[in-house]
């Protein structure tokens, strides 16, 4: 599949993840350094007197074996800064970033299908939805790719997706700010590159359902400590293994 220019620039807009962090049983912030550049490409207006707080959502949550997924992103009230993937390998202990954060990006559904393949969906979040992708693991979350689905700059954002091998899956995209159309793809390539199937005004059943998140794990928000909490399933209650304050710094001027 070609690419344009502008897609691939829009790409190569990244920022380094921070190195691991430790779980001392207390609220993890995650590092964010605010600079001029972030705040002229999020269009953000933040003078000295009235900073912008930048705040950590996470979105959904994937367990693999001693791993866990956390899908997110970095946002201020009014735009979205830069994606996030928190990733742990022992249950907990210790978290990294994977992948490096995307400008202006968020990251929300995630599968795995085996302890080496997985899928995180994710789009350009500033303004109206646009530039939806995939990130493609097949090393079991070490490493990961950025896909689009277009070739070329469009509104859009994946509503579903589900791989029911390595190779193939399939995905639902909603277009109907540019074309006002839903969009089914099919892949038999493990998400490299996708075939439109269907496109339709009213919307499009999703072949394959799947509840979000992963059985025996949630993440809860939790207003004491204004935090979200990472929980495991054990018997009638949930047990705490991390937590991540929401409040991560400001943007000012």
């Amino acid at each position: 599949m070609f690419y344009s220019t502008a897609l691939l620039l829009l790409f190569a807009i990244v920022a380094r993840p921070q190195g691991p962090l430790e779980n001392t049983g207390k609220p993890i912030r995650i590092a964010f350094d605010c600079t001029e550049t972030d705040m002229q490409a999020s269009g953000l207006a933040c003078p000295e007197d009235e900073p912008c707080p930048v705040y950590l959502e996470l979105a959904n949550i994937e367990s693999v074996g001693n791993k866990l997924f956390l899908p997110g992103n970095l946002h201020t009230p009014t735009t979205t800064i830069y994606s996030v993937l928190l990733a742990t390998e022992d249950s907990g202990k210790t978290w990294s970033e994977p992948h490096p954060r995307i400008r202006s990006a968020g990251l929300d559904q995630i599968q795995f299908i085996d302890f080496q393949n997985g899928w995180i969906s994710g789009a350009n979040l500033q303004g109206a939805p646009r530039d939806p992708f995939l990130l493609l693991t097949t090393d079991g979350g070490k490493t990961w790719r950025q896909r689009p689905i277009y070739g070329e700059s469009r509104l859009g954002v994946i509503e579903r997706f589900w791989f029911e091998s390595p190779q193939e899956g399939t995905m639902l995209v909603d277009a109907r700010l540019e074309t006002n159309v839903h969009e089914l793809y099919e892949t038999r390539t493990g998400g490299e590159s996708w075939s439109l199937r269907q496109a339709s005004a009213n919307p499009i059943r999703f072949p394959k359902a799947k509840e979000s998140g992963s059985a025996g794990w949630r993440i809860r928000a939790d207003s004491s400590t204004k935090s979200y909490a990472v929980e495991k399933s054990e018997g009638q209650r949930w047990q705490k293994v991390a937590s991540f304050l929401v409040h991560v710094g400001s943007c000012k001027q």
